[in-house]
């Protein structure tokens, strides 16, 4: 698990760097592909600590996310800021992003879910820094994205008394101490 969550960390902060200097279609294909990166990191902690019922809320608020964000894009038929098409209102990008963030906020607490953030923020800046989308749409993905993890998703983290704290062992050697009851 920790290897999971350090290698979410870097590539999360790598992502980020560099992005004055990056044209538009880059940071567009940057966030089609992290759209999903919240969600595939709560779906692999679900699946290494074998919580299958945190599997499924999971799903569940993803993809009610994904069906409100596109009902209202066949409805609402918002132009894009590029002018592309007219399903620009909201950002699915954006719901799906921090429905995993808030998911993993949920599901096992903030101190797991700051990367997942850092990510869901970055795709709604970059869709928005893209022409894809104006602030309102990212923001209401976001809402939707919010609002069906709240919806489906239980604590874990109280339910089985994770406990996650800083240790150091003589002034030199640095980690995390965690604990659980099952």
């Amino acid at each position: 698990m920790k290897k999971i969550f350090r290698l979410f960390m870097i590539f999360a902060c790598l992502s980020g760097s560099g992005v004055q200097a990056q044209p538009r279609e880059a940071i567009k294909r940057s966030t089609d592909i992290l759209m999903f990166a919240p969600a595939a990191a709560g779906l692999a902690t679900t699946l290494v600590k074998q919580d299958y019922k945190g599997t499924l809320q999971l799903a569940l608020g993803t993809a009610t996310s994904i069906a409100v964000s596109y009902g209202l894009k066949y409805s609402v038929k918002k132009r894009r800021p590029d002018g592309s098409d007219l399903h620009s209102f909201p950002s699915n990008h954006a719901g799906v992003a921090f429905a995993g963030a808030t998911f993993i906020q949920q599901r096992y607490g903030w101190k797991y879910s700051v990367p997942a953030y850092v990510t869901a923020v970055y795709v709604a800046w970059g869709r928005v820094y893209a022409k894809r989308h104006d602030m309102w749409d990212v923001l209401a993905g976001a809402a939707i994205g919010v609002g069906c993890s709240y919806i489906f998703t239980r604590p874990f983290a109280k339910k089985h008394q994770l406990n996650v704290a800083p240790v150091a062992f003589n002034g030199k050697q640095f980690g995390l101490h965690a604990s659980m009851t099952f």
